[in-house]
């Protein structure tokens, strides 16, 4: 049987989906895993992989309660992935999600199919598990709520360090981690206005949202744009073009807050020399340059993600010094001029991003917070004498966790530096993924229009 879209039959779909829900377990990134599935099967693998990782944890204190002992890791696999797609979800629960279009006989039907061919002496346990959860479902669900790992569907250490860093806002963070994100574009400031572009994508059938900037943003406003159904790039009028790019609305905020320098700062001359610590994928280095002519390098640690950043570079038509290096060792890689600027977009958790990567929750682990946040001290103490006086850094981290975002610059701003840093007040803080903390411009009822994220803009005295 094929899936309703002819595409290829849901029991392959199933199997690779299993794969990677396994990888995953195993402490590999989704991301990977699904460069390596053959393109007949990605999309397929990709919607049903986020979809079973989005609601892991309540498949896997389900499993727990139908079979106690677990089963081999290739079978649990498959197992968790079919009462993922069984678990109760559609609209009905406000979280934008809608179940995979499949009958529900038709999926158990195609899962021990796929138990056939993944492992044949499971086929008839796996058959018996998932129907007695039909069978039962209403009093299994409600029990399975009662965990925390079911109800929120994130590791209990994440769970915990939210009540503690957001003791009124923890339970908001972790329904809304399990939101399908917008689809959000930053349009070209140098090849036209995000409200010509909305309208641009009206004429041609596709629905879009100018969103409201931040009262504090001067430069770049009015060229954030939220698409009301995703689409693929290659679908995206000027894409290929350099006239639009997929960037989410929080990291739209990073350009335009070093760029003006806060308050009582004037703007970047032109032809201010600026450093983009940590600049692949190239989202945030392309967007400087779309707002300001700079002498900019791009740096990271990552040839083959580096790779990345000189290919945005093409495609929008923009020029930078691309460079390899570790920030935290500057002897390497530095040449001894100083910067009037540095964006230092800092490795963390990616706590903030959770709903677009929802293998993430999976991957981390609490040990994991103190040591990035190590890696983000580095950094900052690294890069700091860098800084011409007068000089700007703006600290930036994809993450809700406070140990990467104010406590981490708390730390900074208590250790002893030749040069003493001052904090912009008027910088953001923490932007909470909540409906009371983002951007205006989409109906209450959509998903929140931006990812977490940290921003602190320091200035050297």
């Amino acid at each position: 049987m094929t899936s309703p879209s002819h595409g290829p039959p849901l029991a392959r779909l199933l199997d690779a989906t299993a794969d990677a829900v396994q990888a995953v377990r195993s402490g590999r990134s989704l991301t990977d895993v699904l460069a390596k599935v053959s393109p007949e099967l990605r999309p397929g693998v990709q919607a049903l992989s986020f979809h079973a990782l989005r609601w892991l944890g309540s498949a896997q204190v389900l499993r727990e309660q139908l079979a106690p002992k677990p089963p081999p890791p290739p079978v649990d696999a498959l197992l968790l992935v079919a009462l993922a797609l069984l678990w109760p979800t559609g609209t009905a629960d406000g979280l934008g999600n809608t179940a995979p279009p499949y009958p529900e006989h038709t999926l158990v039907d195609q899962a021990v199919a796929a138990m056939r061919q993944r492992a044949p002496a499971a086929a008839n346990f796996a058959n018996a598990v998932l129907r007695r959860f039909l069978r039962e479902r209403d009093a299994l669900v409600a029990a399975v709520k009662h965990s925390p790992l079911g109800a929120y569907n994130h590791p209990l250490w994440w769970i915990e360090k939210l009540k503690r860093d957001w003791p009124e806002h923890w339970q908001a963070l972790l329904i809304g981690a399990n939101r399908k994100p917008p689809m959000t574009l930053r349009v070209n400031a140098r090849r036209g206005s995000g409200t010509a572009y909305v309208q641009r994508l009206a004429a041609l059938g596709r629905a879009a949202t100018l969103l409201d900037d931040p009262p504090w943003q001067t430069l770049g406003r009015g060229q954030t744009v939220v698409l009301t159904e995703p689409c693929p790039v290659t679908a995206l009028h000027g894409f290929a073009q350099g006239e639009v790019s997929v960037q989410d609305a929080a990291a739209q905020r990073a350009a335009p807050l070093l760029l003006q320098g806060g308050a009582g700062h004037g703007p970047l001359p032109a032809g201010a020399r600026v450093l983009d610590a940590c600049a692949a994928p190239g989202g945030k280095t392309a967007h400087l340059l779309e707002l300001a002519d700079l002498d900019l390098l791009a740096l990271d640690s990552d040839p083959v993600r580096l790779a990345r950043v000189q290919d945005t570079l093409n495609r929008l038509q923009l020029k930078a010094a691309v460079q390899a290096g570790d920030a935290r060792q500057p002897r390497q890689w530095w040449d001894g001029r100083p910067f009037d600027a540095i964006l230092l977009d800092a490795p963390c958790t990616a706590s903030g991003i959770v709903r677009r990567h929802p293998d993430v929750r999976w991957l981390r682990r609490a040990d994991d917070v103190h040591a990035l946040a190590q890696v983000q001290a580095e950094m900052l103490d690294a890069l700091w004498p860098l800084l011409k006086p007068g000089g700007r850094l703006l600290y930036a981290t994809c993450s809700v966790f406070r140990a990467e975002g104010s406590q981490q610059i708390d730390a900074f701003m208590q250790r002893p530096h030749p040069s003493a840093p001052r904090r912009d007040d008027s910088s953001p803080g923490h932007l909470l993924p909540t409906p009371d903390n983002g951007p205006k411009g989409v109906s209450a009822g959509g998903p929140t229009p931006q990812d977490g994220f940290f921003y602190t803009l320091l200035h050297k005295t």
